[in-house]
C-alpha cells in the first residue's frame, strides 16, 4: 500500500479539524489503525471530545498548541507526541501564528461513530 499527500483530500471531521486520511482501511486495505494529519488554523481549536475505544498518538509536526487532556492542558511544539488513551476528554488550540500540523495515528482506524462531542 503506498498513498502521495499532494493527491488526498482534506476533509473536516466531527470534532472541526481539517484532515487528510494518509492511510485508513476503509480506503486503502490497512489491517487495525489509521494515520491523518490534521491542520489545526490559528485562533481555532478542534472541540472537545473523546473515542470510546480508539488509542490516538499525536505528533506535532509544524507550529504550537495547548493540549487539553483529561483535566489537563499543556503547551505542545513541533517534535512533541502525546498519547489518548480511550474515552479521554481531548482537544488542541492553535495559540500560534502559522497553521499547526499534526500526524494522528488511531487504533483502532478512525470512525465518526467513535467520536463522541462533549
Amino acid at each position: 500500500m503506498h498513498t502521495r499527500y499532494r493527491e488526498i483530500l482534506a476533509f473536516e471531521t466531527k470534532d472541526g479539524s481539517e484532515i487528510r486520511e494518509l492511510m485508513h482501511p476503509a480506503t486503502h486495505g490497512n489491517a487495525a489503525q489509521s494515520l491523518a494529519e490534521a491542520v489545526v488554523e490559528p485562533g481555532t481549536a478542534t472541540l472537545l471530545h473523546r473515542h470510546a475505544r480508539t488509542e490516538e498518538l499525536y505528533h506535532v509536526t509544524r507550529g504550537q498548541g495547548e493540549m487539553r487532556l483529561g483535566d489537563t492542558t499543556f503547551t505542545v511544539t513541533a517534535g512533541d507526541t502525546v498519547c489518548i488513551a480511550p474515552g479521554t476528554p481531548h482537544n488542541i488550540r492553535n495559540n500560534g501564528t502559522e497553521p499547526l500540523h499534526i500526524l494522528c495515528s488511531c487504533s483502532p482506524a478512525y470512525s465518526h461513530d467513535d467520536t463522541e462531542l462533549l
